[in-house]
């Protein structure tokens, strides 16, 4: 699945809080609100972090995907960002 930010910067932040290589986890526990293209979300440690995508059909397609990782219907993989495009492989 490809997911596109509003720009470079958004994609490289998205790629590290989405997914944690190490322990092989998703760092996210939930979507706290969505703006147009901006989503918000809150993180394990429970910070909260904003991210802006390239429209908000990217939002939607997120939110749907994303909302099936942590109902555990998913699991992330790995995640790899590439200019504006993260790349999220779900196994």
């Amino acid at each position: 699945m490809k997911i596109v930010c509003a720009d470079k910067n958004e994609a490289t932040k998205l790629a590290s809080l989405i997914f944690i290589k190490d322990g092989m986890e998703t760092f996210i526990s939930s979507v706290v609100n969505v703006y147009e293209n901006e989503i918000v979300i809150s993180l394990k440690d429970k910070s909260v972090h904003s991210i802006v995508l390239r429209d908000p059909e990217q939002v939607e397609i997120f939110t749907d995907f994303i909302q099936s990782v942590l109902e555990k219907e998913n699991r992330i993989t790995d995640t790899k960002a590439t200019n504006d495009t993260v790349e999220i492989t779900k196994g």
